[in-house]
């Protein structure tokens, strides 16, 4: 709730806290007050003793309230990565027996001690809570999951509450319909539903749903479906909980179709969390589709874009599974996330060294892929061991600044290659710049200002190594050891350069093969090249430059996914470069080659092969290298 009402309603009234306010102005809201939300405050107070009226909050106000709570990627721990884990010790009583109360209140005090004070203020308690060693499910009389007695012998609210007494946010988890083991011949009740058992909430066929199909699909067009929702929201509400992770959501888990579309079970929890009245930061999880992304956003707080990052394996992660995945899979989702609902890359494993299974530099590149991309920083590791490298990766406040800042999610803006430059303009006119080295040997990577729309002299700070390194011409260089990354803040001191735009439609153009020109609503001419597959190319004609030289040439294209083009200037063979995915076939994107260059007349052609590469909408080429 970031409206003037609300900052109004908190001038009005000092020293209550903020989630009092919040419930206060949505029954001043209710009462009709709004017109002078301070004189109202001591009205709005006394609606406030009706416990009825405050448990139906509206879905719109506790949405805005969710939003603030989301107005920056959150930030704090998660027990999976430990629970995972074959890492010796981690799970003496067998798969996933790391997941205790004991476990997570040991975690929690290690989080007030260590990195509370940079920001990282949530405890989320993963999957198992109320499974026994055996991971057999338990519930209670209405089919809502209950904990396990073995695992947490004093209750959920018991660890919230010792959550809550150290300053700090309590997670929990679900999975998405109603599992099997809660069914009980149809003939369990719903609580505060009467007349509604388990077989009204299911369809009839017992349809299975959710990334292992462990229950049923929920029938909403049943109104007691949404009554058990209802239920199991206001359980953890009751429990003190801040946080959901619902997990195995469709479309996506790799699972699709009818039976995993579970955009009404999102929406559901998402009206559940409204009436509340708690305020719960609804987060979906697994490798969602990227189709329904305004779903997502319109009914939750983050959404995972990936596979966990978990290598289930006898460390927390390993680099090859599956940490460097998300460089080709974050780029699809970067205009997806903003206030209110990020993208989330999952849990970041940099903080135990031996346990997490990564070099240094691999750990280093870990934390900056996922600051830049604004991802969640919530960390899998073991607090209590945290050495002093990994310390150092979690505590740096330039680096956490960039994740919390408002600037814009970075994209790459050079092609899918071993060595990449991604970056991002800041709200104060600098610019988020990294450089990756994804090789497994050492390379040196290079930043063109150009590729950024800017050139001449820049000012430059490492982020890493808080340092300012002074000014650079045209471009800053880094060799960078095997999977390698450096983090800049670079200040532009010049002017944007002069260039040529060269529109891929244009009647000078050569199309050959299938190419062909197709309208695009959000392309600079309204229009742009398609249907480059199958031995196809678009050549520009006619490029002119003043002198010999290698350019760097800005290219607007779109792809729905990754896709490789081969690209040439004049006769030259050319490079095949893949392209990051816009994430639709109605976004533009940029991204820059580097071209070798005659004075005069030049041709540079787009060739796709064999394969299917993207759209072209237009290209920029500077008036001079």
């Amino acid at each position: 709730m970031r409206s003037s009402p609300y900052r109004a309603l908190r001038g009005a009234l000092p020293g209550f806290p903020r989630r009092t306010v919040r419930a206060i102005l949505v029954l001043a809201v209710t009462a009709g007050f709004t017109a002078a939300v301070p004189a109202a405050a001591t009205q709005a107070m006394a609606v406030s003793s009706n416990s009825q009226a405050a448990t139906h909050t509206s879905a719109a106000t506790t949405a805005d309230a969710g939003s603030e709570d989301a107005a920056r990627p959150y930030m704090g721990w998660s027990s999976w990565s430990m629970q995972s884990s074959q890492y010796p010790g981690l799970n003496p009583d067998g798969n996933y027996s790391y997941l205790t109360e004991a476990n997570v209140l040991k975690q929690t005090d290690a989080l007030a001690g260590t990195l509370k004070k940079y920001g990282y203020d949530y405890v989320n308690i993963d999957a198992g809570w109320w499974m026994d060693r055996n991971w057999t499910s338990e519930f209670d009389q209405y089919g809502r999951q209950t904990p396990d007695p073995v695992r947490f012998p004093h209750g959920m609210k018991s660890v919230a509450d010792h959550i809550h007494a150290e300053g700090l946010k309590a997670g929990i988890y679900l999975p998405v319909g109603l599992e099997k083991g809660a069914y009980g011949d149809g003939k369990v009740p719903v609580w505060n539903a009467p007349g509604c058992t388990t077989a009204d909430i299911v369809y009839p066929d017992l349809r299975t749903t959710n990334g292992w199909d462990s229950a049923y699909k929920l029938d909403f067009d049943n109104p007691c479906a949404q009554k058990y929702i209802d239920s199991q929201a206001q359980m953890l509400a009751g429990w003190g909980y801040d946080f959901l992770k619902l997990d195995g959501v469709g479309p996506g888990s790799f699972k699709s179709g009818d039976n995993y579309d579970n955009v009404a079970d999102v929406a559901a929890w998402h009206q559940a969390i409204a009436d509340t009245g708690r305020p719960i930061h609804l987060e979906l999880s697994w490798s969602l589709d990227i189709g329904h992304a305004a779903d997502w956003k319109k009914y939750s707080n983050g959404w995972r874009i990936d596979t966990d990052v978990e290598c289930y394996c006898n460390t927390l992660v390993t680099w090859e599974n599956s940490v460097n995945d998300r460089w080709n899979d974050a780029p699809a989702w970067s205009h997806k996330a903003g206030p209110g609902g990020w993208n989330d890359l999952d849990a970041i494993d940099v903080g135990n060294g031996e346990m997490d299974g990564l070099t240094q530099a691999e750990r280093q590149s870990y934390m900056t892929l996922w600051a830049i991309n604004k991802s969640p920083l919530f960390t899998g590791d073991d607090l209590t061991k945290l050495d002093g490298y990994g310390l150092s990766l979690l505590t740096n406040q330039e680096v956490i600044a960039v994740d919390q800042n408002d600037s814009s999610v970075a994209r790459p803006v050079t092609p899918m290659g071993d060595q990449q430059v991604w970056g991002a303009r800041n709200s104060d006119g600098s610019y988020t710049v990294a450089l990756f080295n994804l090789a497994n040997s050492s390379a040196s990577v290079t930043a063109d200002w150009a590729s950024f729309g800017f050139t001449g002299a820049a000012s430059v700070r490492d982020l890493w190594n808080h340092r300012n390194l002074g000014t650079y011409k045209n471009e800053i260089t880094a060799t960078l050891p095997a999977h390698g990354s450096r983090l800049f803040t670079v200040r532009p001191g010049g002017a944007r350069p002069a260039t040529t735009g060269y529109e891929a439609e244009s009647a000078g153009n050569t199309l050959t093969g299938n190419a062909s020109v197709v309208s695009c609503g959000s392309c600079s001419g309204g229009k742009k090249v398609g249907n480059l597959y199958l031995d196809s190319k678009l050549q520009f004609n006619d490029v002119t430059v003043k002198k010999n030289g290698i350019y760097t040439v800005n290219v607007a294209y779109v792809s729905g996914d990754p896709r490789s083009v081969t690209v040439y200037s004049n006769s030259g063979n050319g490079t095949s470069l893949k392209f990051p995915s816009t994430g639709d076939w109605g976004t533009v994107d940029t991204v820059s080659v580097q071209l070798a260059l005659k004075a005069g007349s030049n041709t540079i052609t787009f060739d796709s092969g064999w394969d299917y590469s993207p759209d072209i909408d237009r290209i920029d080429v500077p008036k001079s290298s």
